[in-house]
């Protein structure tokens, strides 16, 4: 038996390690077989060379910083989790970062519904397969900052869906509300609308973009 493992990651050395630490630890008496990435256009290349010859990938593990394919609109880890899911309904998502902004990780828990959600900084070399084997075993692993990160939405009774999460995340990016559209499949109105609502739960309605942004890093959310 076989266990197909994509890895993403634009560090070769993390690569290289990845495959060392899960090649020696083994799952369930199946064989690893490793699919290696570097950036989202070989990602998506390579899942749709696993699609193509019928043989799904069992596990994914993505960084989330990645250099993006921007012909397939697919700017990072999560964009390629994104087309995992859709493509590969049945593949384990094990979502990396070493960022801890709880708004983005927000988005990407609601989005992707991954397996497994780590701070790279939360981790060590000891623990990673062990969590990597439990989550092909059926559970659902995140790390202490990621849970720290739903408790800081929870806390700030915040009610944000993807999209709004989206909006708040690419306006700390220093994208412009009216380049939003090109990011969100919504209109320009819609967004407006979803930016309102925003800063009534976080200002009371009352401030500029820039008023939110503040308030919103005070809080810690971005």
């Amino acid at each position: 038996m076989t266990i197909k493992i994509l890895i993403v990651d634009d560090h070769p050395m993390t690569v290289d390690g990845y495959v060392n630490l899960l090649s020696e630890y083994g799952f369930e008496n199946a064989t690893p077989h490793f699919i290696k990435a570097y950036n989202c256009e070989e990602a998506y290349n390579k899942i749709n060379t696993q699609n193509a010859i019928d043989q799904p990938i069992d596990l994914a593990l993505l960084d989330i910083s990645l250099p993006s394919f921007e012909k397939e609109n697919i700017i990072d880890g999560a964009d390629i989790g994104g087309y995992l899911r859709k493509t590969m309904p049945s593949c384990k998502i094990i979502i990396q970062t070493m960022h801890g902004e709880p708004v983005k990780i927000d988005n990407i828990i609601k989005r992707l519904k991954p397996e497994g959600f780590i701070s790279k900084s939360d981790i060590n070399f000891e623990v990673f397969p062990i969590i990597c084997s439990r989550i092909v075993e059926g559970e659902r692993y995140f790390s202490p900052t990621i849970v720290r990160a739903q408790e800081e939405i929870s806390k700030n009774n915040l009610d944000l869906d993807v999209h709004d999460s989206k909006i708040l995340t690419l306006l700390a990016q220093g994208v412009k509300t009216i380049n939003l559209p090109e990011y969100i499949p919504l209109s320009l109105s819609s967004i407006e609308k979803r930016k309102a609502t925003i800063k009534d739960q976080l200002l009371q309605n009352k401030g500029s973009d820039l008023d939110l942004l503040q308030k919103a890093r005070k809080l810690g959310l971005i």
